[in-house]
């Protein structure tokens, strides 16, 4: 299958002075490139994940490096055969990843970025701990072999397990995510709380697969894009979780088809048809419940969706204020 896209996922924690201009641009930007996915912008940076043509993907990097604030933004690129999200979405919002810790900056200290390589090389030292600071729906599906989880529902949840940590504070701390960015607080506010060798795998398990294979990643890497699980291990893939219906060896994520229950558990294909996507009796008798395709993956109504009507709003503000800069 010709891969005529890329998916990219990308972060930038820097100083946005007007974060609700620069997102009227930004989305500018996409529009003009036909990207979709969901962009977070915050006076503290930018975080993104988007898919389009592969031309357009490259030309909209090299517009957001030719910024000086994200000249250093580090994207990660996966081929795909088409687009994987059907909306673009570009918001601003008090953080570019809900985690509450607003006094942290990563800018000022965080933990010591390892490459992939590096990564590789030390994980399976004995003072080393492998820290997942993902939610649970996430590392359920797919981790690190040997990596110590948290039973959290978000990462906003993170500074409340930090008791639960103490027994490691004299070995090397390595934390992961998806792409990076969460580690860059969570390894912050390790070190804020007394852990002295922090690390932080930079570009997370997708930088990680794209340069290394994904060795020792143990099931599939949950996703934020229209794939849900993304296969990251090419050297020695193993499953993890279990379908959650009948308890058999699976990593298909799947929504339930209920939207009241709506949570997000793997599901083998077998009972993905017999349940009709959803992941209980209750479920699928559901009046509310949806048409399964097979995927167990729903995009949220449209409402009318226009990916044009933030942008002609911003123009019609622009036009608004030159009229009254001319009148005065």
């Amino acid at each position: 299958m010709e891969q005529a896209y890329n998916i990219l996922l990308y972060y930038c924690y820097t100083q946005i002075e007007d974060p609700e201009t620069f997102r009227d641009e930004h989305h500018e930007l996409c529009l003009s490139l036909n990207l979709r996915g969901r962009i977070i912008v915050a006076a503290e940076g930018l975080n993104g994940t988007v898919s389009g043509l592969k031309a357009d993907t490259e030309r909209y990097m090299e517009a957001v490096k030719a910024d000086p604030r994200f000249a250093h933004i580090d994207f990660k690129v996966e081929p795909y055969h088409k687009h994987s999200f059907a909306k673009l979405h570009v918001r601003v919002k008090p953080e570019i990843v809900h985690s509450d810790l607003h006094h942290i900056n990563p800018n000022q200290r965080t933990g010591i970025h390892l490459s992939p390589a590096e990564f590789k090389k030390l994980k399976d030292a004995e003072d080393v701990v492998i820290l997942d600071v993902r939610s649970n729906y996430e590392h359920a599906v797919g981790k690190f072999k040997n990596a110590v989880t948290l039973d959290i529902e978000n990462f906003r949840d993170f500074p409340q397990k930090i008791s639960e940590l103490e027994q490691y504070k004299g070995k090397k701390i390595i934390t992961y995510c998806t792409g990076g960015i969460k580690c860059e607080k969570a390894s912050a506010f390790l070190l804020e709380q007394g852990f002295e060798n922090v690390y932080q795998l930079h570009g997370g398990i997708i930088k990680y697969a794209i340069e290394e294979g994904g060795e020792d990643f143990e099931g599939k890497c949950y996703v934020f894009d229209g794939r849900v699980i993304a296969d990251v291990n090419k050297v020695n893939p193993k499953v993890i979780s279990t379908c959650y219906v009948c308890g058999t060896a699976c990593d298909r994520m799947v929504n339930c088809a209920n939207p009241d229950c709506n949570v997000h558990v793997p599901i083998c294909e077998k009972c993905g048809w017999e349940m009709e996507g959803a992941c209980s009796a209750e479920c699928k008798s559901h009046p509310k419940k949806r048409p399964y395709d097979g995927t167990g993956y729903y995009v949220k109504e449209s409402n009318g969706y226009n990916p044009f009507l933030n942008a002609k709003r911003a123009k019609k503000n622009q036009s608004a204020a030159n009229c009254l800069t001319e009148e005065v």
